[in-house]
């Protein structure tokens, strides 16, 4: 086993060491515990606007041993620089003596989680499994969303679709190193009729996607997380609203889901993931037939559950784990 870092030793993880401990399958099922776990408090998250576009969202969340807050800055400006758009930190606290156990990297725990999310979702929701899995998007997501597809469902093929060529290709080559065949295509709308998974993961300032979904299809939309974000056209969430079934991670997307607001459609009837897995798929709502559309916006509780699955997983490397004191702060 490798040496820890100064910093690991202190519980101070770096993205490669926050991911080995955030396993896709894992994950997703430490999310699916969550949802059935009463005990879980998570308030509403705070958003403060900052200057020139940006925004720093504070999500605290705790269950009966655990406690985290993530803080995390969200740049729009930062998109073509090199810099990532989301930068932060998740820390987690054990209740009982009020210690903090870990700090893990923030954009690693959004990505691995909200992928999760949607693999969780897929698991109870999408009908063809397998894919292919057209992925619109190139950026972190698009590849988060990638793996969580071919390791949790055993997707084996994957057309990517971006504005940018050059991040397309970029993408490619770290799926097909992922063992997948990849297509790159210049238009999304195109791949749709070829593809019964479809992940939108941009950054949501434009419509990304137009076309409709085939009757079989699971479509999960993480881009867009405020009121004036879409990223899915109002006609293509409409026409899933119709003939199909829509489900929003959690009841915080009636404020949050710009994409079925700006299509007019009644969020707050939408069933929540946690009906899904508590009815184990079956929820009233949710059609048996025609395509489904799974809206993600990010939930806090989504950061607890990857708390709660790396602290276990610290627990079991003391020698690189050892708790956060006062004075390391």
């Amino acid at each position: 086993m490798p040496l820890a870092s100064p910093l690991e030793s202190l519980g101070v993880l770096d993205a490669a060491a926050t991911a080995a401990r955030l396993p896709w399958s894992a994950l997703a099922d430490e999310i699916a515990a969550l949802l059935q776990d009463s005990t879980v408090v998570v308030p509403q998250r705070g958003v403060l606007p900052l200057a020139q576009g940006g925004s720093l969202f504070v999500m605290p969340a705790t269950d009966r041993t655990v406690a985290m807050a993530k803080l995390i800055t969200f740049t729009p400006g930062n998109a073509g620089t090199g810099r990532p758009s989301i930068q932060g930190d998740v820390v987690v606290f054990d209740i009982a003596t009020g210690e903090r156990r870990l700090v893990l990297d923030g954009p690693t725990v959004t990505a691995r989680r909200t992928a999760a999310v949607s693999l969780l979702a897929a698991r109870h929701l999408a009908r063809v499994p397998h894919g292919p899995l057209l992925i619109v998007g190139a950026g972190v997501q698009g590849l988060a969303h990638a793996e969580a597809f071919i390791h949790g469902l055993g997707v084996r093929e994957v057309w990517i679709a971006s504005r940018s060529s050059a991040s397309a290709e970029a993408l490619a080559a770290q799926v097909r190193a992922l063992g997948a065949q990849v297509r790159v295509v210049a238009d999304a709308d195109a791949a749709v009729p070829h593809c019964p998974l479809i992940a939108t993961c941009t950054t949501a300032s434009t419509v990304a996607l137009h076309a409709l979904p085939r009757p079989d299809a699971f479509v999960t939309a993480v881009g867009a997380f405020t009121p004036t974000m879409a990223e899915l056209a109002p006609g293509l969430c409409q026409h899933v609203a119709r003939h199909g079934g829509i489900v929003v991670d959690t009841s915080d997307a009636l404020h949050e889901a710009g994409d079925l607001l700006q299509a007019g459609l009644d969020v707050a009837a939408l069933p929540t993931l946690g009906d899904v897995v508590c009815s184990h798929g079956t929820a009233a709502t949710v059609r048996h037939t025609g395509p489904v559309l799974f809206k993600s916006c990010g939930w806090a509780g989504w950061d607890l559950a990857a708390a709660r699955l790396a602290l276990r997983h610290a627990s079991q490397a003391p020698a690189a784990m050892k708790p956060l004191t006062a004075t390391s702060a």
